[in-house]
């Protein structure tokens, strides 16, 4: 698999989402993507119990550790690399976390428009 070149929604280097807990399509710490990653987990973003508990809700349990896979389950202050659509729907939803804008791959601009990234963004308040 060859990674998509490193560059974040800012047009800049792309910067690390988190080493621990370990996130990315290539658990590597930071939004990567390629062709490979159907899912384009490229939106890096701070958990909340509320978005924890709506992603558990629509089929995504990511808080629940799954130590089979290596998986600690996530909590609130996490940073994790989501998946681009599950991100906007949280956000239609009214429950999308802050993003990382410096962490978040610009590909995901492919599903999610800027203008609902920067209103989410840690980086622009």
């Amino acid at each position: 698999m060859q990674k998509d070149p490193e560059i974040n929604v800012l047009g800049e280097d792309l910067e690390p989402c988190s080493k621990d807990p370990l996130t990315g399509f290539f658990r590597d710490g930071a939004c990567n993507t390629c062709a490979e990653d159907r899912g384009s987990h490229t939106v890096c973003a701070v958990m909340t119990e509320e978005f924890l508990a709506f992603s558990k809700y629509v089929g995504n349990d990511l808080s629940t550790p799954r130590p089979e896979f290596g998986f600690g389950g996530l909590k609130a202050g996490d940073r994790w690399c989501l998946c681009a659509s599950r991100f906007l729907q949280a956000h239609e939803e009214g429950c999308a976390p802050q993003v990382a804008l410096a962490s978040t791959h610009q590909r995901a601009l492919d599903i999610v428009p800027m203008a609902v990234l920067k209103a989410r963004a840690l980086d622009m308040q």
